[in-house]
């Protein structure tokens, strides 16, 4: 059996709304107003009359500027990412997707897109980018304790696109810190791994008109040493802006301490409202109620509010969560109900930012039979992360999962999953 949600009971209570300090305030008003970015469909046909000769004119820049090169005499193995920029007889619309992202983060300048791209594809041959992923590097051998920690892909938003999680507070360990950024050399191999992560993700893309053509970046601001990452951080940046356009669709800062807010009220009329509206600020608390918005929780790590476990994702799709939300003041109960003799039901289940009772109850069918305490009522501390739990049914009966967010006045998100097997695994 496995079956949607079968009831949730919920007492709610209406407190008094809390005052909000000056620091709040600024973080809400910093947080973003601007409209949601739209990605770009990439269709030809789409495009406005100087748009497309744009795009016609940088084709014909990138045939004359190459068709004289040596090793370029079949143009067609002029590739990025594996896609030719100059295909055969035919065409390939992948082609024209990699060429309007040059132009478009050149605002359709055809002469700067065009020596963006020049100067991508001679970085590319000389930071040997394309090998990063086809080969095992000996030198990022490593870097494989820092893999699912500072920088890894993990599964994908609603729109299927693959997201990147971030997060530098490791480093604030300064023996750590030593190890990875002591000198030159070091920090050269960690951008190299940092490079092997993104051309990972790259690989998911299709680069197909109206596919999935970009990636989802969350940066987890928490802990990270400002000053000692700063060298990385503007190379990392600098790398990333020169060499990968329009390869982020969105970007959010999760964790985020007030000052960043502060810092971003200053800048922000320094920056194009396209850039603006890709940007996402979640301050410290609210990590799980900001990603829920943009990813699934099957597909969230578990640290960041999800259900989704370290290897959860390498036997293919997860299983799918219900979402629900938790008021303040309110106890939510989560029956699953049709449970037989000897089965055996496992779940999962997470509330954003926890802070509250939870517990797990066995109710038997038959009357006179007594309610089986699988989980005693417990505090589940704020930093705690999803549950995990199975139990094995000696008559039937239903299972009650419960939140009690009594004594809080916030709202919080929460999912949970399960399933029912006639076995003893689950």
């Amino acid at each position: 059996m496995d079956s949607p949600l079968s009831a949730v009971d919920a007492a709610s209570a209406s407190p008094k709304p809390l005052k909000k300090g000056f620091v709040t305030t600024l973080m809400e008003a910093t947080a973003l107003r601007t409209p949601s970015f739209k990605e770009d469909t990439y269709f030809v046909s789409h495009l406005k009359p100087s748009e497309k000769k744009a795009l016609q004119i940088l084709r014909d820049k990138i045939a004359t500027a190459h068709s004289s090169a040596e090793d370029n005499d079949d143009n067609s193995t002029l590739t990025i990412w594996g896609i030719p920029l100059l295909p055969l007889a035919g065409g390939d619309d992948r082609s024209d997707v990699v060429l309007l992202k040059f132009l478009r983060a050149r605002d359709f300048r055809v002469a700067d897109a065009h020596a963006m791209l020049e100067k991508c594809l001679q970085w590319r041959r000389e930071f040997g980018a394309e090998r990063l992923v086809e080969e095992e590097d000996e030198e990022l051998k490593g870097f494989k304790e820092l893999e699912g920690i500072v920088a890894f892909m993990h599964g994908c938003d609603r729109e299927g696109r693959p997201v990147c999680y971030n997060a530098y507070g490791v480093f604030r360990d300064k023996e750590m810190y030593e190890r990875v950024f002591g000198d030159d050399e070091k920090l050269k191999r960690f951008l190299r791994w940092r490079v092997q992560v993104l051309e990972r993700g790259i690989k998911l893309l299709n680069f197909k008109p109206g596919g999935v053509n970009s990636i989802i970046q969350v940066t987890d601001l928490k802990d990270m040493p400002k000053r000692e990452l700063r060298v990385a951080s503007n190379q990392i940046l600098s790398l990333f802006q020169d060499n990968y356009p329009e390869m982020v669709a969105r970007k959010i800062f999760i964790n985020v301490p007030w000052y960043f807010s502060v810092l971003y009220s200053m800048f922000s009329p320094f920056l194009t409202q396209r850039t603006k509206s890709k940007f996402v600020i979640c301050k410290q608390g609210n990590v799980a109620e900001t990603l829920y918005k943009f990813v699934r929780p099957e597909d969230i790590p578990v640290q960041y509010g999800g259900l989704s476990r370290p290897g959860d994702l390498e036997n293919g799709p997860p299983k799918p969560a219900s979402e629900f939300t938790v008021k303040g003041g309110e106890k939510v109960n989560i029956q699953i109900e049709g449970i037989e003799v000897n089965a055996t039901i496992a779940w999962d289940i997470v509330v954003g930012g926890w802070d509250l009772e939870y517990s797990a109850e066995f109710i038997p069918t038959a009357e006179g039979s007594y309610t089986i305490a699988v989980e005693k009522p417990r505090r589940v501390g704020p930093s705690e992360e999803a549950i995990h739990n199975s139990y094995t049914s000696r008559e039937a009966g239903k299972l009650v999962l419960s939140v009690d967010n009594s004594a809080s006045r916030r709202k919080k998100v929460a999912a949970y999953r399960y399933i029912v097997r006639k076995c003893t695994t689950f």
